[in-house]
């Protein structure tokens, strides 16, 4: 893809990102930012059950058009191959450089690799909710044990 080309692309995600919002359901909701520049995400996920596979990314978020338009390739590049969690794992901050077009990216590379750090925590959430549970902790346990409540967020002040 050539300079014009990708800009063009990167532009088009920004404007009508894929996949963008809230995914009922979701195995997890992983917050995510940039304090560099205030970019903010959060990824939705959910795990293909018994499988150790993505079967569907969404994201909300706002920020620079890098990270937006970054984390709408993202989700549309896991929603169209749903990769194993060792993929996702796999997956380097210099690969995505390179999706997204590293002569573009390389001078801002935080707002670049926002979304696919978000996805990696997001799946070892995954994982260690699974460990958790197989260890026989209820839900219950587990969001106590992050300090959230039912509704996702975190509690303060806890004694």
């Amino acid at each position: 893809m050539d300079r014009e080309t990708r800009i063009a692309w990167l532009v088009d995600h920004y404007q009508h990102p894929r996949h963008r919002g809230k995914l009922e359901g979701a195995d997890v909701r992983m917050p995510g930012g940039n304090p560099g520049c205030g970019d903010l995400l959060t990824a939705y996920l959910k795990a293909e059950p018994r499988s150790d596979r993505v079967q569907t990314l969404t994201f909300e978020g706002e920020g620079c058009t890098l990270s937006q338009a970054a984390a709408s390739i993202l989700a549309e590049r896991v929603n169209k191959q749903h990769p194993s969690f060792e993929d996702v794992m796999a997956m380097s901050y210099e690969e995505m450089m390179e999706i997204l077009g590293r002569d573009l990216v390389s001078s801002r590379p935080r707002c670049a690799t926002l979304a696919l750090g978000t996805l990696k925590a997001a799946v070892r959430r995954v994982e260690m909710d699974r460990r958790l549970r197989a260890a026989g902790r209820s839900e219950e346990e587990i969001r106590a044990l992050r300090g959230e409540s039912e509704e996702g967020g975190l509690v303060f002040g806890r004694e």
